[in-house]
């Protein structure tokens, strides 16, 4: 098995998977490929949306007008416990072909984020009135490589302006190599209430509300299998991703302390592009950019985190607790 990042760690975040096996499916039909697929990439879909919210925020104390940051953010968010997220049920009553090899008509089976293994199937017919049968092994995903998080990362600038308004862009610059292209970018703003009460000067208190949406696009491209031949397969995500986020953060010279509660939702499409051609089987067709799958994720999100100030150097570090856990960790340069 070969598993590819969509993005890693300062490049690429991950949208793991079989290249081989998954275009195999097409041998069993467009609708059991599509319904396959659409269970087998949605917890890896789910899992990214989580991981793109975060980052915002370091602090509810906003920048002055002039104030700056830039940032190299990573966020690494886990499913190493979510076993749900790891497999689904697959029910032969289900699909209209596929069969497991093994005579069972239900069994878990992986997703693009689990570890199961050596699970085979096959698709039967009648061609010309002969019986013609294929089989072939279910793709597994990254715990099999012993990868449990999805990583996420990207540069990030906030500036203050007036009034406790502080105005945020992140990016990715567009990455294109032979199999894969990824970029991604995002819009926020902070906004520190507390700036507005008398005891701002006093309390070393503040309070904020923090927006953010993120966009991203990414592609990889599939290679040929013995079963399924073709041009130009290819997969195309395109994500987006809101967040609002209520902020509570100390005001200390160097060592803060902060947290926050919010909501995050997010929509990702995926589309499989290209030529298929299935070449042995009883259902040989070819089909042209067979199917696109949409998958949405929200929910409610709670984060605690602490930040280092060392004058124009800082680092900071959050945990965020919600569907999908992350670690965010953050190397700050700015003026106040």
């Amino acid at each position: 098995m070969k598993y590819l990042f969509l993005t890693g760690i300062l490049f690429f975040s991950v949208a793991g998977f079989s290249q081989s096996n998954l275009n195999e499916l097409f041998a069993a039909g467009i609708n059991d490929a599509e319904k396959f697929s659409d269970s087998y990439f949605g917890p890896v879909s789910e899992g990214a949306i989580y991981s793109l919210s975060n980052g915002w925020y370091n602090s509810a104390d906003s920048k002055p007008l002039g104030g700056f940051e830039i940032s190299i953010i990573g966020n690494m968010t886990s499913f190493k416990n979510k076993e749900d997220k790891k497999t689904f049920v697959l029910n032969t009553a289900d699909y209209e072909n596929l069969q497991f090899v093994d005579g069972s008509t239900s069994q878990p089976v992986s997703t693009a984020l689990g570890n199961l293994e050596g699970i085979n199937v096959f698709v039967e017919g009648d061609v010309l009135g002969v019986t013609t049968r294929e089989e072939f092994e279910l793709p597994t995903g990254l715990a099999s490589e012993n990868i449990n998080f999805i990583p996420t990362a990207f540069l990030q600038l906030s500036v203050g302006l007036i009034k406790g308004l502080e105005v945020k862009a992140r990016f990715l610059p567009k990455i294109d190599t032979e199999d894969v292209a990824v970029g991604l970018y995002g819009l926020g703003l902070q906004y520190d209430f507390s700036k507005l009460l008398p005891a701002d000067k006093i309390l070393p208190v503040a309070l904020s509300a923090v927006a953010g949406y993120t966009h991203l696009n990414a592609s990889y491209d599939f290679t040929d299998s013995n079963i399924v031949d073709g041009s130009d397969q290819k997969i195309e995500v395109d994500m987006n991703v809101l967040t609002v986020q209520a902020v509570a953060s100390t005001k200390l010279p160097v060592i803060n302390f902060y947290g926050a509660i919010g909501y995050v939702s997010g929509k990702s499409t995926t589309d499989v592009l290209g030529t298929y051609r299935v070449q042995s089987g009883p259902f040989q067709e070819t089909y042209v950019d067979p199917f696109s799958l949409t998958r949405k994720a929200s929910g409610v999100s709670g984060t605690l985190g602490a930040k280092l100030k060392l004058g124009f150097f800082r680092l900071h570090a959050d945990y965020s607790l919600a569907e999908f856990n992350n670690l965010t960790v953050g190397v700050n340069f700015g003026f106040r």
